[in-house]
């Protein structure tokens, strides 16, 4: 079972997990997730345990539980949307501007009210 662990210590590692949940049975990994840019910690983490109970009676257990300084929150990890790629966007061109056509506003030269980003057609 893939559990979440919340509300870490900036020190916090991977050590540090592991001995707060092997309190409760066998420790399969544990992913403490840091910045790509910094390395710092994210705050956040994942511990998976093989035993479903052994991993049900530590999220009870250790929720609230402080570690180095700060009441940890740990819950059974929710699975990834599978929503496709990541990343926003999508739609037309978004925001505001572009598009030449003059029913989006316009150039004044033909009397529109300006705006609309385009420059008109003629």
């Amino acid at each position: 079972m893939n559990i979440y662990v919340g509300n870490l210590a900036e020190e916090v590692n991977e050590d540090d997990l592991k001995g707060v949940f092997e309190a409760f049975g066998q420790v399969e990994s544990i992913n403490i997730l840091k910045d790509r840019f910094s390395g710092e910690s994210k705050g956040f983490g994942f511990v998976e345990m093989p035993s479903k109970d052994e991993a049900q009676k530590a999220i009870e257990d250790a929720d609230g539980m402080e570690l180095k300084g700060k009441a940890i929150k740990v819950n059974e990890a929710r699975p990834r949307p599978s929503a496709g790629p990541r990343g926003g966007g999508g739609g037309r061109r978004g925001g505001r501007g572009g598009g030449r056509d003059s029913r989006r506003g316009g150039g004044r030269s033909k009397g529109g009210r300006g705006g609309g980003g385009g420059r008109g057609r003629y």
